[in-house]
């Protein structure tokens, strides 16, 4: 009797461990196989047909002891690191359902000959919408007019309807996008639907674009009333937009940032967001996550969308990332080659 593949699905709060067990089963049906359900921190249950692994970003321990006999390890924020690799000799493929497998020590991973897999793309399409929701929210004033009539009872937002408090539409607005990958593009094909004049700053992307490529970073603020970043974050990238590129947008600007929070100064931002030189910002990424309680953005709540980093928070992410690892699993379990591999 074949030996079946001893696999541990480690989720969490996010990615359920039962969306990865199902995906799983999904494509190892014609061949034996066992997922461990263990919830980390209570005692483990032997392998069975259903994995339920739920862990916490630091619980090592843990980890190990789920892992034992195990040869496969789907997680989302696992820490696979070198002590756990060490620990686990038997370990063979970790598929991490994230954008980049950021918890896991790829150096020690291939010196063991782990193959680590990883699940790009799984969030573009949330993330996205969840950039343009930002962009309607914050030039229309969508929460804080909710915020005045649901919370307190006052139709003082009704003053918004007015010319000088009125806010901005999309249609003809210049809006320019810095970077024009998974989830640039696809903003800017909402917002060409939309009718708005897209503006694209990429160096990395050639060929056709929805809207206008222009060569500069300098020439995109310059003509942007808004302006959305979408780069990755690199040392070439951290700090792309500071105080001197604040400066070259049009006064009462709008910034949006959904991408990385250290992609844009935020003392920068607050000095321009008191200057007026920006009339507005909307922003779910921070150089610093959980934003801190004396952050000076929070002193411009008028005038700013602040949401906690849940660009990618869809249950249809969930879902798309458990169903991208499971089937680099059963990739590697036919012998077939990995789509998304770094060792």
């Amino acid at each position: 009797m074949t030996e079946p593949l001893r696999i541990v699905a480690a989720g969490d709060h996010f990615v359920l461990p039962s969306l990865i067990a199902r995906a799983v089963g999904d494509e190892l049906r014609d061949r034996p196989y066992a997922v461990r359900e263990v919830t980390l921190g209570w005692p483990l249950e032997p392998f069975g047909p259903v994995a339920e692994v739920t862990e916490a970003s630091d619980a090592e321990d843990a980890l190990i002891e789920a892992l034992a006999g195990a040869r496969v390890l789907v997680t989302q924020m696992g820490p696979v690191t070198e002590r756990v690799l060490a620990a686990c000799p038997g370990l063979r493929l970790v598929v991490v359902c994230r954008g980049g497998p950021v918890n896991v020590n790829l150096d020690a991973a291939g010196k063991r000959d782990v193959r680590v897999c990883f699940a790009p793309g799984r969030n573009a399409a949330a993330t996205a919408e969840f950039t343009v929701g930002l962009m309607l929210a914050v030039l229309r004033r969508i929460p804080q007019a909710h915020d005045l009539l649901a919370r307190q009872g006052s139709w003082e937002g009704a003053a918004y309807y007015t010319y000088e408090r009125g806010g901005l539409e999309l249609e003809d607005l210049p809006v320019g996008l810095v970077g024009y990958g998974a989830v640039g593009s696809r903003v800017a094909r909402v917002l060409c639907a939309f009718g708005a004049r897209v503006m694209v700053y990429d160096p990395y992307v050639h060929g056709d674009i929805h809207g206008l490529r222009v060569p500069s970073l300098d020439d995109l603020l310059r003509g942007s009333k808004v302006i959305s970043l979408h780069a990755r974050l690199t040392e070439e990238t951290r700090g792309l937009v500071g105080a001197r590129e604040l400066a070259l947008l049009p006064h009462g600007a709008v910034v949006v940032n959904a991408a990385r929070g250290p992609l844009l100064d935020e003392e920068a931002l607050c000095d321009a967001l008191a200057s007026g030189q920006v009339s507005a910002a909307a922003l779910d990424t921070y150089a610093r996550e959980p934003l801190p309680s004396g952050s000076r953005l929070l002193g411009f709540a008028d005038r700013v969308v602040l949401t906690p980093h849940l660009g990618g928070a869809s249950r249809a992410v969930a879902r798309k990332a458990a169903r991208i690892a499971a089937a680099e699993v059963g990739r590697w379990a036919r012998g077939e080659p990995l789509a998304h591999c770094l060792t």
